[in-house]
C-alpha cells in the first residue's frame, strides 16, 4: 500500500503451559481424561481403562493451559533406596504442537527428587525417545515390546544421585522380559 498503512498480523504469544500436582476433584477427573483419551480411546493400548494398582499411591501431575487440562503424568516410588518410575505421560492431541510434554516430565523428575529420590526410570514410546534425550534421560538397553508397542526402557540421575546406572541391579523394575 503505496503511502497508507498497513495492519499485520501480531504474532501470536505461546500459551502459558502450568504444570502442577492434581489436587481437586476436578484435577484429578481431568488427569485420568486425558490419559484415557491417549491410551484408551488413541492408541488403544488398553481396553476400557489404562488404571491399575499404581494409581492408589502414585503422584498425578496435570498440565494446564488456559484453565484445560491438557495433559498428565504419573509417579510414585518403587523402593526405599530411591528407586521412582515415571509413567503415562499422555498430552491431548489438539494440544501436543504447544509442547506439554516436556514441562510434564521435568516437573516429574525435580518432584521425584525433592522427595529424596536417587534415580528415575521409565518406559517410553519409540516416537518420543528425542524429546527424552533432549532432557537428560538415558537410554537402558534396546527396544522392548509393551503391550504392543515399541518402548525404550530410561533412566534419568535424580537431584544428588551418583549418575552411574548399574541396569542389571534394577532389572526388575525396568521390566525385563515385559511383553504386555
Amino acid at each position: 500500500m503505496a503511502g497508507g498503512t498497513a495492519t499485520l498480523p501480531q504474532p501470536q504469544s505461546k500459551p502459558q503451559v502450568e504444570v502442577h500436582l492434581a489436587s481437586t476433584i476436578d484435577e484429578f477427573a481431568g488427569h485420568f481424561r486425558v490419559r484415557r483419551q491417549v491410551f484408551v480411546d488413541e492408541q488403544g493400548l488398553f481396553e476400557e481403562t489404562d488404571r491399575d494398582r499404581w494409581d492408589d499411591t502414585a503422584l498425578h501431575v496435570v498440565a494446564v493451559i488456559d484453565g484445560e487440562i491438557v495433559g498428565a503424568v504419573r509417579l510414585y516410588q518403587l523402593d526405599e533406596a530411591g528407586l521412582w518410575q515415571g509413567d503415562r505421560l499422555s498430552v491431548s492431541e489438539h494440544a501436543r504442537k504447544l509442547r506439554a510434554g516436556g514441562p510434564l516430565v521435568r516437573f516429574a523428575v525435580t518432584t521425584a527428587g525433592e522427595l529424596g529420590g536417587h534415580l528415575m526410570i521409565a518406559r517410553i514410546q519409540k516416537p518420543i525417545v528425542p524429546l527424552f534425550r533432549r532432557l537428560g534421560w538415558e537410554r537402558v538397553g534396546g527396544l522392548i515390546d509393551y503391550r504392543g508397542i515399541e518402548h525404550q526402557r530410561m533412566t534419568i540421575p535424580l537431584s544428588g544421585a551418583e549418575p552411574i546406572f548399574l541396569e542389571e541391579r534394577y532389572e526388575w523394575a525396568l521390566g525385563a522380559g515385559i511383553t504386555g
